[in-house]
């Protein structure tokens, strides 16, 4: 279960206007010394931060590592929203095999973090598509 991430950046400013760009939400700026902090909240507590720590070995953007996938309503207005802000593409939108699990696509944030986004539909009893989160993923944020 996850209970937080922080995504890294050393280019504090640019990645805040990217993320609430993206997330369509504000994010709460703090700072505690060198340490800056930008959270997205969820029922008053933050479940993910844009952070900048000078001061830690290490705590920089990564194109390796942990990828994190955030899900999306519309994944193709998603990617669009993440290139206008300065994303660049990692892997395309691609159909997951695994039937009934939708689509995804990789991007690049503007300072080098890879992000999933993630699109999943499923007929329901009345024919129509609805939204549905795989079982074990983050309920928030929603794109």
């Amino acid at each position: 279960m996850i209970a937080f991430f922080e995504i890294p950046t050393n280019d504090f400013d640019k990645s805040v206007a990217f993320y609430q760009a993206l997330f369509g939400e504000k994010l709460e700026v703090s700072q505690f010394g060198d340490e800056k902090m930008a959270c997205l909240m969820k029922d008053g507590k933050s479940v993910c931060s844009i952070s900048s720590a000078p001061s830690f070995p290490g705590f920089a953007p990564s194109n390796g590592g942990v990828l994190v996938y955030l899900q999306t309503k519309d994944l193709d207005a998603s990617v669009k929203t993440a290139l206008d802000n300065g994303a660049t593409i990692v892997t395309p939108k691609t159909k997951i095999q695994v039937d009934g699990w939708g689509y995804f696509a990789i991007i690049a944030d503007p300072v080098g973090n890879r992000i999933g986004l993630l699109w999943r539909q499923v007929k329901s009893r009345k024919r129509r598509l609805q939204w549905r989160e795989p079982p074990g993923f983050l309920h928030y944020p929603y794109l």
